[in-house]
């Protein structure tokens, strides 16, 4: 029998003439029933109707007489999403259910970009639905008196889970949620911290109700995440809920809809054999403008915010009559620009926006009927994300197009389609033990009400992330907290939390403003506001950038030509310039590398090519190229390690190719160059990109003494790592974002930031002070092992490590650069070079070795002039395998 609840949604779902799916139903009854878990549906099918809709059942079952007149029910909904953007768009669906419904409730948003006298009205009243991100709901732990905010909190949603597990900002998530439990009462495994203060146990000290009539097993706080498909979902509900969740309470539901995509490469009409990364991309601007012409809206998606400059500029350039029908967003625009291109977009205004990431999630708008990829999005699941802006409503068809940035990359978008049809999408592994969040976290709960000790380790040891946080590493970050630790305790500004009776609080004014300015994990080089001199702002830029400018100079931002006039105050003056050539400001952590799952299809879509069983457009457009590498080297299959040998006018070069992505190249590439030096010293100059590396010095290299030595294997693996590589260097890098996470540094005010190398040398003194005095600092090991697993991906080294251990290893002497080897040759110039002399050397390069195999692979060589040495012709002969045994 069905309850009031159901009966109105379901009335209005007819009136709408909407059906709803069995994933909706589904959910609606995990939802009354009491259940906590993770809802695993893909873009555009509704999910979120999916937990609002069962919400409001449960509210009208709970008040089926005056559901149409009560107020002030206090926050009953805390819907948490990664993107400020997608705000906005879940508060239109969410406030148009309630008017329809005539409840008189207000959907309310707390983010970074919520006005002042906004934020200071929800602290009077909040509403029953608040839209939020996981910095704001930190900022709400931070007030007095916080736990009056969630007193009558029945359910808390994380959207688009998977973005934030695997980041700093799901720990903050991780931690947030372990305190709204914790003021409900929700019992955990009792823990008590040796030598502090005990704390006298209770199930409710806050007051808050611990029953919702209409609901099954209502003592417990509801928690619901919304996820895309990853390959750990049943982990990624774990990491949600925590340790002790009780198995019996928890569901997952998956939608099981088969999202229809339409995914094309476009390919170029001459594929050339020697490539080279972002040769190509602008050459297919054309093709791209007629998809754009055949196409209502489009979406074309960068990886960076440089290249959607840069395409941004070069379809202004060449198809002027798109002026006031298209746009650009990206993070670093200013976000009174990104909100008029939101709500352009909603009405159907532009023809095309070039965007990169700020436009990945749960984004509706529904005019977008195509999306443009420009280059390899080097995952699975972020090519899905963004397909699936394209369609997105239940029942429709995403439509997507991928573009080449250089030859090869049509073996990715093969492998990418490949991955999709087998759902072999990536995992997002969540982070463990990340002492400078929960710094914050200690400072952040001390700032409000205070805490007490052996009440909030338990808390956080429920927590995925700190389970195994022991007692010995939780009283050093108290000691850290209140006296600055063994190291800095002569200092006062690291004396933030005082200790009254057991509670520890800050009471320090000064401490408590700075420290709410500095609530969040995403760290990022110094930005310099962009405004006109006559005019509002533009965005921002990094100073790293401006720094590089003199006044005079012109560059082009936010789609604009600007003339630089002059800096003042962290703000970049500018003004409207009539030249059509500029400098393209660069930020930091542009390039993705290939991820595992990627990189496991592509090694299977090369073993079709050296198979010559082949079926994909993409692979079979590159078949020349494949040609070209098989006479000058090797095609290499699944079972085999491919080992290129040459030598030029620059010195020895050895080049091997794991196909495993750029960063475990980087790892692997310095491990080989260590292990190989310890044979023969040497100085190696080092390349990599996502399909192999280059190992580069002046005299020859004993590769084969060195596979002897057992040259990959895992043994000693992170010694040689920390030997090969700056070890100290890379965990210095590391510990600049850590200290400003744990608040070691203060980043400034808002619009007085702290200039950049201020910062850098702040925290690189941090650094050398601790490794002299406290190298087993907790934030100082977090450094080191931050560098092995984000920076080398170590486990996915180690493991590419033991494949090759299975493989064949085929070594080859070749004549000249290869295919494959090339557009690793022309990463390591395009760190000597510009961009201009950089083309002009490849374009030369590549001329000479295309003229070069022409004239060996095709023609006899003609006889010397008298007089002239006869230099031997390359042979046309592959060389035998060099096989390991």
């Amino acid at each position: 029998m069905s309850s009031k609840g159901q009966e109105i949604i379901s009335r209005w779902f007819k009136q709408k003439g909407w059906q709803q799916f069995p994933f909706q139903q589904e959910m609606q009854d995990a939802y009354l029933a009491g259940y906590s878990g993770l809802l695993n549906a893909p873009t555009g099918s509704g999910k979120t109707f999916a937990l609002f809709l069962p919400f409001l059942v449960g509210y009208i079952n709970q008040y089926p007489d005056t559901y149409k007149t009560r107020t002030n029910n206090g926050l009953l909904m805390l819907w948490i999403t990664p993107l400020r953007a997608l705000t906005n768009d879940i508060r239109k669906a969410m406030q148009e259910v309630c008017d329809e419904l005539e409840l008189p409730w207000r959907i309310g948003t707390r983010t970074g970009d919520t006005s002042a006298a906004e934020k200071q009205a929800l602290r009077k009243k909040l509403p029953e639905v608040l839209l939020t991100t996981p910095e704001s709901l930190h900022l709400m732990l931070a007030q007095k008196d916080y736990p009056k905010l969630f007193q009558h909190l029945q359910v808390v949603v994380i959207d688009e889970w998977h973005e934030l597990l695997g980041s700093k900002r799901g720990v903050q998530v991780e931690l947030g949620l372990s305190r709204l439990k914790g003021l409900r009462g929700e019992e955990s495994t009792k823990h008590e911290v040796e030598g502090l203060p005990k704390t006298v146990s209770s199930n409710n000290k806050s007051g808050i109700k611990s029953s919702v009539p209409g609901t099954k097993d209502t003592a417990h706080l509801k928690i619901w995440g919304i996820s895309a498909t990853i390959g750990n979902l049943e982990q990624a509900a774990e990491v949600l809920l925590g340790n002790n969740y009780p198995a019996d309470r928890m569901r997952m539901i998956r939608a099981n809809i088969n999202k229809k995509l339409d995914i094309q490469s476009v390919i170029p009409e001459d594929v050339e054999n020697y490539s080279w990364t972002g040769h190509i991309g602008l050459k297919l601007l054309p093709e791209v403008m007629e998809i754009v012409a055949n196409s209502k809206t489009t979406l074309i998606f960068t990886n960076t915010r440089a290249q959607s400059e840069i395409w941004y500029h070069a379809i202004l350039d060449r198809y002027p009559e798109y002026a006031g029908i298209m746009a650009m967003h990206h993070g670093s625009l200013d976000n009174e620009l990104r909100n008029w291109v939101e709500q352009a977009l909603h009405q159907g205004i532009l023809k095309v926006v070039v965007c990169t990431s700020s436009l990945d999630l749960g984004v509706d708008f529904r005019p977008v009927d195509t999306v443009v990829q420009v280059g390899s999005p080097k995952g699975v699941a972020r090519f899905m994300q963004r397909a699936g802006r394209s369609g997105h409503h239940p029942g429709a068809v995403s439509k997507a197009y991928f573009i080449p940035t250089h030859s090869l990359e049509l073996l990715e978008g093969a492998a990418l389609k490949q991955a999709i049809e087998n759902v072999n999408f990536e995992s997002r592994d969540p982070i463990l033990l990340a002492m400078d969040v929960l710094i914050q976290y200690m400072v952040t709960l001390a700032v409000s009400d205070g805490f007490r000790a052996d009440q909030l380790y338990n808390e956080v040891k429920s927590t995925f992330s700190f389970a195994d946080l022991r007692e010995s590493e939780f009283g050093e970050l108290l000691t850290f907290i209140t006296t600055g630790g063994a190291t800095l305790s002569q200092y006062d500004e690291f004396l933030k939390v005082e200790v009254e009776d057991g509670l520890y609080k800050v009471n320090s004014r000064r401490v408590a403003m700075r420290h709410r300015f500095s609530i969040g994990t995403i760290t990022s080089s110094v930005s310099l506001r962009v405004k006109l001199l006559h005019g509002g702002g533009l965005g921002s830029i990094e100073e790293s950038f401006v720094s590089r400018l003199k006044p005079g100079d012109t560059f082009w931002f936010a789609g604009r030509s600007l003339e630089f006039v002059q800096l003042k105050e962290m703000t970049a003056f500018v003004k409207k310039s009539t030249k059509t050539k500029g400098l393209i400001p660069s930020w930091a952590g542009g390039r993705m590398p290939l991820s595992s799952q990627l990189s496991s299809v592509l090694r299977d879509k090369l073993d079709e090519v050296a198979h010559h069983q082949e079926k994909d457009p993409e692979v079979k457009a590159l078949r020349s190229l494949f040609n070209l590498q098989e006479e000058l080297s090797h095609l290499p299959k699944k079972s085999d390690l491919l080992i290129e040998s040459f030598e030029s006018r620059d010195g020895h070069h050895l080049f091997f190719y794991p196909f495993e992505g750029r960063l475990v190249h980087e790892g692997m590439a310095s491990l080989i160059a260590y292990r190989i030096g310890k044979i023969k010293k040497a100085t190696y100059s080092i390349a990599m990109n996502d399909y192999g590396f280059e190992l580069l010095t002046d005299e020859p290299i004993p590769l084969m003494e060195a596979l002897e030595e057992d040259l990959f294997s895992i043994h000693n693996l992170i010694d040689d790592i920390q030997h090969s590589l700056n070890a100290n260097e890379m965990a210095r890098r590391r510990f600049r974002d850590i200290a400003n996470i744990g608040g070691l540094v203060f980043t400034g005010y808002p619009g007085q930031p702290v200039k950049n190398r201020h910062l850098q040398a702040s925290t690189g003194l941090l650094f050398d002070v601790f490794m002299e005095y406290e190298p087993d600092n907790l934030l100082i090991r977090q450094s080191f092992n931050e560098a092995l697993a984000f920076q080398l991906e170590e486990f996915r080294l180690r493991a590419a490590l033991q494949r090759i251990q299975t493989q064949e290893i085929v070594i080859k002497k070749v004549e000249r650069p290869t295919p494959f080897a090339f557009p690793i040759m022309v990463d390591r110039l395009r760190e000597k070079l510009t961009l201009e002399s950089l083309e002009e050397r490849v374009a030369k390069m590549a001329r000479r070795y295309d003229a070069f195999d022409q004239d060996t692979l095709a023609e006899p060589q003609p006889e010397p002039a008298k007089g002239k040495e006869k230099k031997p012709a390359p042979s046309k002969r592959r060389s035998p395998y060099i096989k390991r045994v």
